[in-house]
């Protein structure tokens, strides 16, 4: 025997597999239930037409009795229904008390089991009531009911109309008389056999079986697939997280291996920070001696100077991304901090030709002075190298305080973000620039992670969006 296993891209396959055998089990307990309710409806409607037709059998009886075989001893002295004066009272005593009844036919027999009486007048003088009935009815003085039906039981369950005649009920009483007439029990009289048409109560009894089998399907239905759709949600969610779980594992491996690398990176850059400021700060000492002299060797130590403070740059960006400095805890002006910013670029602003705006209400935060300056510094930065890039299109940056979300907003009319590269544009050392080290955006998101706040980008109609929520 195999046994299921299950799959880890379907970890709720054994919950489907019991889920559908539940169903399955639900449903066949169910359609047992129906049988045993049907059948019990079926008894209910039998019980009913049974003790219906036993009323009218007595009701017969004593209007027989009453209208009929009393006068006509009174008068005729017996009963004998070969006088055709007597057949037409008996006649008219019947028909009165069957009228609007649904009666088919009745007839009675004498004690000999010959039909003395009949609606369907070619049976009279005919025996064709079985011995044992005639046994019963007169020795035991029971009444029968024999139901006939023109229709399988597996058929019917299946017929929605049912013909008239289709199911009928007969009944079978012993005619008493109603008083004793001297001897110790009442005489009987004859046997009434009389013919109703219940074809519409088994009709009724069709549609409530097919109500029954609807509603508990529907009903179980519903509960399989709301069971079902639990399901479904729950192994989406699991899914979901165990993606999230393996993300977060990758992750975890990638920032492992990035650390190693950070604190291998700030051991070398650390080791290489000490010749290389002595490099920079030689080289621009003879730089200004040069120049001053008119030497023709100065255009070298410029570019010594020059590259030397650009690797010093560098340098310092790998030893703040490798070892990120525990931001203090003071009050921040938000705004006074990016106007601060702005004043140190404000040259290269004016010679880029960018309008800056800035709108909304400051609002203060805890923090860092120095490294939300580096924040604000770098967006800004990124903004203006973005828009170098515009021509044609006027060139605007505009900054945005909203208090009330405890946001900071820079828009820019730049070429806007790759959508499909948002994700690694915090990455270290990925860059879309010719030049750069690609740790900017990088060593902002863990200055504000480390401030508890988040970092956003977008893109709007006209360009780049950054968001800064505190």
């Amino acid at each position: 025997m195999r046994l299921l296993r299950p799959d880890p891209s379907h970890p709720f396959q054994i919950a489907r597999f019991l889920s559908f055998s539940s169903f399955v089990l639900i449903l066949s307990t169910a359609i047992i239930l129906v049988i045993f309710v049907s059948n019990y409806a079926r008894e209910i409607f039998f019980k009913k037409d049974t003790d219906f037709a036993l009323l009218l059998a007595e009701n017969l009886n004593h209007q027989i009795f009453q209208r009929f075989t009393l006068p006509t001893i009174l008068g005729y002295g017996r009963v004998e229904l070969k006088n055709p004066e007597q057949y037409k009272r008996l006649e008219e005593v019947i028909m009165s008390t069957i009228h609007s009844f649904h009666v088919l036919e009745v007839r009675i027999y004498n004690n000999q089991g010959e039909v003395a009486y009949a609606t369907n007048k070619t049976l009279l003088g005919q025996k064709i009531l079985d011995k044992s009935i005639l046994k019963k009815t007169i020795q035991q003085r029971q009444h029968i009911f024999v139901l006939e039906k023109k229709i399988s039981n597996l058929k019917a369950l299946f017929t929605l109309n049912f013909p008239p005649q289709t199911v009928v009920l007969k009944t079978i009483y012993p005619l008493v008389a109603e008083r004793t007439f001297g001897l110790k029990q009442r005489p009987i009289m004859g046997i009434l056999e009389f013919k109703q048409d219940i074809s519409n109560d088994f009709e009724s009894i069709v549609y409530f079986q097919w109500l029954i089998v609807i509603l508990f399907i529907f009903s179980f239905s519903i509960l399989f697939l709301l069971l079902r759709s639990i399901i479904n949600r729950a192994e989406e969610l699991l899914l979901e997280k165990l993606k999230e779980k393996e993300k977060l594992k990758t992750e975890l491996l990638r920032t492992e291996r990035l650390a190693s690398m950070g604190r291998m990176v700030s051991a070398i850059a650390h080791e290489i920070r000490n010749p290389l400021g002595i490099i920079q700060s030689t080289s621009e000492f003879l730089f200004k001696k040069f120049q001053k002299e008119n030497n023709a060797q100065a255009k070298f130590l410029k570019a010594i100077y020059e590259e030397s403070t650009r690797l010093s740059r560098t340098v310092n960006d790998f030893l703040d991304y490798a070892r990120p400095k525990e931001p203090k805890q003071e009050t921040v002006d938000l705004k006074q901090l990016v106007q601060k910013v702005l004043s140190f670029l404000q040259q290269e602003l004016k010679d880029k030709k960018i309008s800056i705006q800035i709108e909304g209400e400051n609002f203060t935060c805890m923090g860092d002075k120095d490294l939300l300056y580096r924040v604000f510094y770098n967006l800004i930065l990124n903004s203006i190298q973005a828009l170098e890039q515009n021509q044609d299109k006027e060139k605007w940056i505009k900054i945005f305080f909203k208090p009330t979300h405890k946001e900071v907003h820079i828009l820019d009319s730049g070429p806007g973000f790759e959508d499909k590269m948002l994700e690694k544009y915090f990455e270290p050392f990925f860059t879309t620039k010719d030049h750069g080290t690609g740790l900017g955006l990088a060593i902002v998101k863990n200055i504000l992670n480390n401030h508890e706040a988040e970092i956003i980008l977008q893109n709007h109609s006209l360009g780049a969006r950054t968001i800064i929520r505190f």
